[in-house]
C-alpha cells in the first residue's frame, strides 16, 4: 500500500524507507515528479494506489579488487568488503546511499531496490590474499552496506568470503542487523577459538513501529538480539552498537538499548551519532516531513546544534560524535550507561600471526593444512 503526501509530492511505501527517488548529484539534468491532476496511460498521481510498488532488482557486480583501502583514523580497520552493492534494508539514514549515485542511480529508492552482487567476491579474495607483498590486518566485513540483507539467502557471498577468510585464518570484523549471521556459526565459531572474529550488531531502536518506518526491511530488535545471545553462547565475542541516535526520535532508547545488549550478553558497546552527508539530508528531511511533520522542525534544529550549524560536517574525529550541547549529552549519557552496564569499549585489533595465504584454487587443499 502507497500513500501520496500531497503536501511534498512524496509517498509512503510500504516495506520501503526512502519516499522518493531523488536524481543522484552526478546527473546533469533533475527530474522531480509532480502532481498536476491530469491522468496519464491510466494512472493518475493524485491516486498512488495505482502506481506499482518498486521490485527489488539485482544485477551482477563486474569490481576487478574486493578489498577496498582507508585511512580513516575514525574506524578501526584500515581494509573492507562489502559483498553487495546496496541495501535492501531501506534504513532511511544509511550513510552509503550516496555511493549508488557513482553509478547513475538514486540514493533514495534505487539505493533499496537496484541492487549489486558480488558473485566473484571469494575468487577475488583469494587472489588477494594470495599476493606475496599482502599483509594481514583486520578486515570489516559490511562497513557500507549488510553483508547479511535478504539477498544473502539466494546468494551465500557473504558465506563464500567467510569460507576463504577462515581457510587463511584471517582476521574479520562483521558489522550487520541480520539474524542470517547465526547461519554461519559453523565457520565463526571455530574462527573465535583462534581469536580471528568480532561481530558487532547493530540496534537501532526498540520499537517496532518506528523500526517499521525507519528501516523497514531490517530484523526487529529482538532478533538482532536474539543473534547477540547465539553468537556469545557459541563464543564469539560481540558489540552492540546503538546507531545511529537521532534527535527527538530515538535517542530516548540509548540506556534501553544499552541495557538490552547487556541482557543478551553483548561485552561491549558503541554509538554514532546521526550523518547527513550528500543526498542523504535531502532524504531524510523527506522522511520526516512524511513520517514525523510535526517533530521536522526540532530535529533538524539539533541536528544543525550538533554540527557546527550544518546539517552535516566531514572533520575527522567528529562525524561519529558531533559536537556541543545535545552532541556532548549524548556522550556522557552513553558512558554513564556504559559503565554502569559493564560494557567496555573493546579493541577490532585481532590474531593476525595465523595467517597464511589461501590455496590458489579453492577446490584444491593447501599443503600446510
Amino acid at each position: 500500500m502507497e500513500r501520496r503526501n500531497t503536501s511534498s509530492g512524496t509517498i509512503k511505501r510500504k516495506g520501503r524507507g526512502a519516499v522518493s527517488n531523488r536524481t543522484g548529484r552526478f546527473e546533469p539534468t533533475v527530474r522531480e515528479r509532480i502532481d498536476d491532476g491530469w491522468s496519464v496511460a491510466g494512472w493518475s498521481a493524485s491516486d498512488p494506489t495505482e502506481e506499482p510498488a518498486p521490485q527489488t532488482i539485482v544485477q551482477p557486480d563486474s569490481s576487478k579488487e574486493i578489498i577496498a583501502r582507508n585511512q580513516s583514523p575514525d574506524v578501526p580497520f584500515d581494509r573492507s568488503i562489502n559483498p553487495y552493492r546496496g541495501c535492501e534494508h531501506g534504513c532511511i539514514y544509511c550513510f552509503a546511499r550516496p555511493t549508488h549515485t557513482y553509478w547513475g542511480l538514486s540514493a533514495g529508492l534505487d539505493f533499496e531496490t537496484r541492487l549489486f552482487a558480488k558473485h566473484d567476491a571469494a575468487t577475488l579474495l583469494r587472489k588477494a590474499l594470495g599476493r606475496p607483498r599482502y599483509r594481514a590486518s583486520t578486515i570489516a566485513l559490511g562497513a557500507n552496506t549488510d553483508p547479511y540483507q535478504p539477498i544473502e539467502r539466494q546468494y551465500r557471498i557473504t558465506r563464500s568470503v567467510l569460507e576463504v577468510l577462515a581457510e587463511a585464518r584471517h582476521p574479520v570484523g562483521i558489522v550487520t542487523k541480520s539474524r542470517l549471521i547465526l547461519r554461519d556459526l559453523d565457520i565463526l565459531a571455530p574462527m573465535a577459538k583462534d581469536g580471528l572474529v568480532r561481530v558487532c550488531l547493530s540496534v537501532t531502536t526498540l520499537e517496532p513501529a518506528l523500526a517499521r518506518i525507519m528501516e523497514p526491511r531490517a530484523p526487529r530488535a529482538e532478533l538482532r538480539l536474539e543473534a547477540v545471545r547465539g553468537l556469545t553462547e557459541a563464543g564469539v565475542p560481540t558489540a552492540v552498537l546503538a546507531a545511529p541516535m537521532i534527535p527527538a526520535i530515538n535517542d530516548g532508547e540509548l540506556e534501553a538499548i544499552l541495557e538490552a545488549a547487556r541482557d543478551a550478553g553483548a561485552d561491549s558497546a558503541s554509538y554514532v551519532l546521526l550523518r547527513l552527508p550528500l543526498e542523504i539530508a535531502q532524504l531524510f528531511e523527506e522522511w520526516l516531513e512524511t513520517h514525523f511533520p510535526d517533530r521536522k522542525k526540532r530535529v533538524l534544529e539539533l541536528v544543525r546544534q550538533s554540527r557546527g550549524g550544518k546539517l552535516y560536517e566531514a572533520c575527522w574525529g567528529e562525524r561519529m560524535r558531533g559536537k556541543g550541547a545535545y552532541a556532548e549529552m549524548i556522550a556522557q549519557r552513553f558512558a554513564v550507561a556504559s559503565r554502569r552496564l559493564g560494557l567496555k569499549k573493546r579493541p577490532w585489533d585481532l590474531d593476525t600471526s595465523k595467517f597464511r595465504p589461501p590455496a590458489r584454487d579453492g577446490r584444491q587443499m593447501s599443503l600446510f593444512g
